[in-house]
């Protein structure tokens, strides 16, 4: 959401972001909700009309904003519940598969502390895009009413979050079997709110799990220049690894042994391969376009299909309902895999490394040298380039590039390209570089990945010369 987009209503990748107070306000809140109780009106006109519960993060009014949104619902007439506490995304996520049809959370996920936004849940997931377009014509027709003395039942679902967590990672009970320290990076998110009930354990050291709604004076975003303090730590404590989730506490992000910084590309290879070693992995491998070539080389090994689809949880999580998929990733460090929701969950993940050093008593920098031994190298780098101007369609964009591609590029052939994202040229050694416009500001983000730091140089500058 843009400066000039006061009061907007529009779902993004995923969901409505927007900055406190100037794009984000009570009457964006309450129109979103207005049409969103319209949409169920119309939708549900002959049918008993589902449930909601509203959750929220950590969030300055964040508790605010739900609040209200939540009452009117209910002014509707809907049945409605409100999270007693903030709660992960995930957990609104669990809650659309037991009883609620629809869950709202009040979340900007990892950006600033300036932002605000709303996501919407339904089945286990993001709402597809076809329900979040409907919520939005309704939304941006709808009057915002003030309800007054609406009552909400409010209910605190931690305990349910728990008992699923404890369920679908049985590992969470015997932590104290881990090898050594874990360190766990809250980024003063969300992700604390269960902390004491999943992480207790003497071996797990808790970084950044204090509420402040300023987040440290940084995104609560787990990328490698907000995790300075994790490495710090992970060197300190002598760890086994680090792990980083997000605001809203669905990404995961890691650091290993030696204190480095382990990429998405570095990261799934990992979960795949160990998740294939347990036995019983089958169907396909669903990435974003935006991630590496480990993961597709592991799934050819291991004689499982394999699919990209366009950047955003919400692509994987479809395919996972519609399709047997047992693997899902994004490059912004969302996971899961065949058991659980079609929903990224960091402390999920969190979970699925330590069981996996505990299962296989090695360390994860050993456990990557494995990888890197059978499969290669991999080197990946994000870069975003601000354009004079934004380029308002991806697609005539990516077939613009194409066009005055070269047949050699670095010294291999083009074997293939991609643009249900952009443009992504893959080169017949697997190497790539992936040039996305975003649909809304002058910014073009350009992702790479080969086996070192200079040749995944010398293609995001190549990258940026194709766009010139």
């Amino acid at each position: 959401m843009s400066s000039h987009q006061v009061n907007h209503i529009s779902f993004g990748t995923d969901g409505i972001r927007g900055i406190i107070a100037r794009d984000f306000t009570y009457d964006l809140v309450r129109k979103t909700a207005q049409g969103m109780a319209d949409y169920i009106s119309h939708k549900y006109m002959r049918t008993e009309k589902p449930a909601v519960v509203v959750g929220y993060d950590r969030r300055f009014m964040s508790d605010r904003f739900a609040r209200t949104m939540a009452e009117v619902l209910a002014a509707n007439g809907l049945s409605v519940t409100l999270t007693a506490s903030p709660v992960p995304t995930p957990v609104i996520s669990l809650l659309t598969t037991k009883g609620y049809g629809l869950g709202v959370v009040v979340t900007a996920s990892h950006n600033s502390h300036y932002y605000n936004g709303i996501k919407v849940k339904q089945g286990g997931r993001s709402a597809p895009p076809s329900v979040t377009a409907e919520i939005e014509n309704y939304a941006v027709k709808a009057v915002a009413m003030k309800p007054s003395g609406v009552q909400v039942q409010v209910k605190d679902f931690r305990g349910a979050y728990v008992d699923y967590l404890h369920a679908r990672a049985p590992v969470s009970k015997t932590l104290s079997k881990l090898p050594g320290t874990v360190v766990m990076d809250f980024m003063h998110g969300v992700g604390a709110e269960t902390a004491d009930a999943i992480f207790g354990s003497k071996n797990i050291v808790k970084l950044r799990a204090k509420h402040d709604p300023m987040f440290g004076g940084m995104a609560p975003e787990p990328v490698e220049k907000n995790m300075q303090e994790l490495i710090a730590a992970v060197k300190k404590n002598k760890a086994l690894f680090g792990a980083a989730l997000d605001g809203d506490a669905d990404r995961f992000a890691m650091v290993s042994d030696k204190g480095r910084y382990m990429t998405p590309c570095q990261t799934a290879p990992l979960l795949l391969e160990y998740l294939i070693s347990r036995g019983g992995l089958s169907g396909k491998v669903a990435q974003a376009v935006s991630m590496g070539y480990l993961t597709k080389r592991i799934a050819r090994a291991a004689g499982l299909l394999f699919e990209e689809t366009p950047v955003g949880f919400k692509y994987i999580a479809e395919k996972m309902l519609s399709e047997n998929v047992s693997f899902g990733v994004e490059e912004s460090g969302g996971y899961t895999w065949k058991g659980n929701l079609p929903e990224r969950d960091g402390a999920l993940t969190a979970l699925l490394v330590m069981e996996m050093l505990i299962k296989t008593r090695k360390t994860v920098s050993a456990l990557y040298a494995e990888i890197e031994k059978k499969y290669g190298k991999s080197v990946f780098v994000r870069r975003d380039f601000t354009l004079a101007k934004h380029i308002p369609n991806k697609h005539s964009f990516a077939v613009k590039i194409k066009k005055k591609l070269p047949k050699i590029l670095l010294g291999h052939k083009i074997a293939e390209t991609n643009t249900i994202d952009g443009l992504k040229i893959i080169l017949d050694n697997d190497w790539w570089v992936l040039m996305r416009p975003s649909g809304t500001e002058p910014l073009l983000r350009t992702y790479a990945e080969t086996d070192s730091q200079e040749n995944t140089k010398k293609f995001l500058d190549l990258a940026f010369k194709l766009v010139g």
